[in-house]
């Protein structure tokens, strides 16, 4: 007869210390966790150890909470704090003084008593395989101070137990934690957890990933314009692959692809830049209306428009953001380069003048030029505007580029935007005509003056 017993649900459990902000290795642990339980189906718990009352903050806890929920990572029963928990850790310490287990030392100090020194204390890692420490390695280790407060692998063993965690994953920096903390389950009486030990993230020089590094807060990137599926996505393939060559997933593709199986051993490496090109392919692929909020919140911030005005330009406004993110590697460069779009002055990027008008006699002449051709086109579409400007380019007898790039820093102040034909629909005539005329003024002036403010006359 086959056995139908339904395997337990999985419960796992992130448990940082609020001692300073959620960095990207604990962001990693968590993500990992929250795959695991999300794709078998299981409970996430959140358990802030907070244990060291000197370092412990209220700060930092909330940046904690602020980093889970800006990528999205939710937990699933009420935050539990493990210095609530603290007559519990010195009951089970006690239940371990009673059985012979433990020991009070001469200093007071109550220390778990290694007993089997001849054997060793094994466990198979959902990452590593089987890992076994000899016992004789392992001296009698303290699990109560000699004030009764709790050491770290007593508290832990104590809390998982009480949670009912029965998986452990976390960063292989605790690997040598867990023989005792395996010893701690058998003399309570528990049954183990499966472990899982994460590998430890670099920077691209190989070396820990830290401070020196660049950004290592997970608030910081969303400073930088990562978006929080795209981090999710980089975070995700920090010592896990779902197999192949696939790179770009969502939340709930990595769900439904995870597996323990594709968990790696060799520690990952942060590599900026690539969290940036994934940044880019995310911002391509996330459905317009849930970008739109984003991009709203940093346009504001950035104080290039207040949200109602955005509102009011209604589909223009989003057919811009739908424009300008194919081209856009964070949220940040997609604002800057709608920046244009938004006021009603232009700033010229100093390096987009001197590629694009390095003569600027010459630069004012073609400009002008087009002003003219661009001001007798109707109706004012793509359709319309490119065969003009084309014409103009065979004209003057060159090649439309030469055309296109003075223009386009006459219209936006930078060398990259979207199609020149795109950029003229999204400023329309009014705008576009002034930028130009504006252009032409700057660039017959001396070129020290700064860039005109005010409106010169549209030619018609």
């Amino acid at each position: 007869m086959s056995d139908t017993t339904t395997p337990p649900r999985p419960r796992l459990r992130f448990a940082p210390s609020p001692t300073g902000y959620l960095h990207v290795g604990g962001a990693r642990t968590a993500l990992h966790n929250w795959l695991y339980a999300r794709h078998f189906g299981g409970d996430l718990l959140l358990r802030i150890e907070d244990t060291d009352k000197a370092r412990s903050t209220e700060e930092s806890t909330r940046a904690i909470f602020d980093g889970l929920t800006w990528l999205g990572l939710s937990w699933d029963e009420p935050v539990v704090y493990q210095g609530s928990n603290l007559e519990r850790h010195r009951h089970d310490a006690h239940r371990l003084l009673e059985s012979g287990a433990a020991y009070r030392d001469a200093e007071g100090v109550t220390r778990f008593r290694v007993s089997d020194h001849s054997g060793e204390t094994a466990w198979t890692d959902l990452v590593h395989g089987r890992i076994a420490f000899p016992n004789k390695d392992i001296e009698d280790f303290a699990i109560l101070r000699s004030d009764d407060t709790p050491v770290y692998n007593m508290a832990v063993v104590s809390d998982d137990i009480a949670m009912g965690i029965t998986v452990v994953m976390r960063g292989d920096d605790h690997i040598s934690n867990t023989p005792k903390q395996i010893m701690l389950y058998n003399a309570l009486g528990a049954q183990l957890p499966t472990f899982a030990h994460l590998p430890m993230i670099h920077g691209t020089d190989g070396k820990k990933l830290s401070k020196r590094h660049g950004a290592t807060a997970v608030a910081d990137y969303e400073r930088m314009g990562i978006l929080p599926s795209a981090m999710c996505n980089f975070l995700a393939l920090l010592g896990w692959s779902p197999g192949g060559d696939r790179e770009i997933m969502t939340p709930p593709q990595l769900v439904e692809l995870f597996s323990p199986d594709g968990l790696l051993r060799k520690a990952a490496v942060f590599d900026p830049a690539k969290l940036e090109w994934m940044n880019g392919q995310h911002l391509s692929i996330t459905p317009l209306d849930e970008l739109l909020p984003i991009v709203t919140r940093a346009i504001t911030d950035a104080g290039l428009a207040a949200p109602d005005d955005l509102t009011a330009r209604g589909s223009s406004y989003a057919s811009l953001v739908d424009t300008l993110r194919v081209r856009s590697r964070t949220v940040i460069d997609l604002v800057r380069q709608a920046k244009p779009f938004l006021t009603d002055d232009i700033e010229y990027d100093p390096k987009a003048v001197a590629s694009a008008w390095p003569d600027r006699a010459a630069a004012a002449d073609l400009l002008k030029a087009a002003g003219e051709t661009l001001a007798t086109v109707d109706p004012w579409t793509t359709e319309s505007l490119e065969p003009a400007l084309r014409r103009l380019a065979e004209q003057r007898g060159v090649a439309a580029g030469k055309v296109f790039q003075p223009l386009r820093v006459a219209l936006t102040g930078l060398t990259v935007s979207p199609g020149i034909f795109e950029v003229l629909a999204l400023l329309g005539r009014d705008r576009s005509l002034s930028r130009i005329a504006t252009a032409v003024q700057y660039l017959s002036q001396s070129p020290h003056i700064d860039p005109p403010r005010t409106k010169p006359e549209i030619p018609t």
